[in-house]
């Protein structure tokens, strides 16, 4: 019992203080400008994580997969985003009005991003449904590595910039004497109605309550004339088709892509995905912001090196803390 308490209760103040004492610290020193510069960075990083990590949680509501490639999904559609721009004559002269050239990078990435996403569900994950779960997972692995070497053969290995700058120009908002460059105010927006879309999509639609309903019995479901097949391929083109838009958000926001970058954002998306909850729609928005901020208040206040220590950390906090993750429920068991 004390053993409990001491886990969850007196580490998690602890630590807490802790955190408000150094912010408090930092905040005197550096003041409050560098805070919220960082807390916009945060949050336009946070907005690409929190889309990555519906795509996780979806699948895993509905398959109980972790979906390792999807990160690489995330990373092809930045490079489709970045095609679509090569196409239509580069950032520094457009062939089409800029808004109409920014709407055509996001469809085709989301598009393509979808369709890739249900031909991996199809060809790497359908056969080994009913396979040992180990099975589905090394399949994923190695759908990443599959990926990522794709990218590599037609792509290359030197990084690819959307010059961002150069497309929209350097406007945006000042907010007292902190500066919010447009593009980053876009890409938050245009991740929140996203989310809203997809939260009213699982709520209202039909297609969403089928998601609902297999998520919660997949024999049930299929037995009561939904078909399991049709929804699950929806669900991985959804998810798929958020990573995609994800992917140019990021192009847009930080302008630099490559080939390796789907890895270690997967991870972290992940991490925000089971930080809030993992099967959580809500959680994984929260988490996914959580992740960002974190990273970026780690990298403003520390250095970069430190920036993927505090997110790998934050996820083993809340693991020991709370397993279930910030919205998450303990699975129902079904006899």
């Amino acid at each position: 019992m004390g053993a409990n308490v001491l886990k969850r209760y007196v580490v998690p103040t602890a630590i807490a203080a802790a955190l408000v004492l150094f912010f408090t610290w930092e905040i005197r020193d550096k003041g409050w400008v560098l805070f919220f510069d960082l807390l916009v960075n945060g949050l336009t990083l946070g907005s690409v994580y929190a889309l990555v990590a519906l795509g996780y949680t979806m699948v895993y509501g509905i398959l109980k997969l972790l979906n390792f490639a999807h990160g690489d999904v995330y990373m092809m559609g930045s490079f489709m985003g970045f095609g679509v721009l090569s196409i239509l004559g580069g950032a520094l002269s457009p062939s089409v009005p800029v808004w109409l050239l920014i709407l055509a990078m996001f469809a085709v990435a989301m598009l393509g991003s979808g369709t890739l996403g249900v031909v991996i569900e199809r060809f790497a994950y359908r056969p080994l449904r009913e396979a040992p779960r180990i099975a589905p997972l090394i399949s994923a692995l190695g759908v990443s590595f599959f990926l990522q070497n794709t990218a590599l053969l037609l792509f290359g290995s030197r990084f690819r910039n959307y010059d961002t700058f150069d497309l929209v120009g350097f406007g945006g908002v000042h907010i007292g004497q902190v500066f919010i460059w447009k593009m980053r105010i876009v890409v938050v927006a245009s991740a929140v109605a996203l989310m809203i879309a997809l939260t009213l999509l699982v709520a209202k639609t039909q297609i969403g309550k089928a998601m609902r309903a297999t998520a919660y019995d997949r024999e049930a479901a299929a037995m009561m004339g939904i078909d399991v097949d049709r929804v699950i391929a929806s669900t991985f083109f959804i998810g798929s088709a958020l990573a995609g838009a994800a992917g140019v958000m990021f192009g847009l926001a930080f302008s630099q892509i490559f080939h390796f970058m789907g890895f270690l954002a997967g991870l972290k998306a992940f991490t925000a995905a089971v930080v809030g909850g993992i099967g959580s729609i809500p959680g994984a928005m929260v988490g996914g912001l959580l992740v960002g901020c974190s990273e970026a208040y780690a990298t403003g206040y520390a250095n970069g090196n430190w920036a993927d220590l505090i997110v790998f950390a934050l996820l083993i906090f809340v693991m020991l803390v709370r397993p279930t993750g910030l919205f998450g429920t303990r699975a129902i068991q079904k006899v």
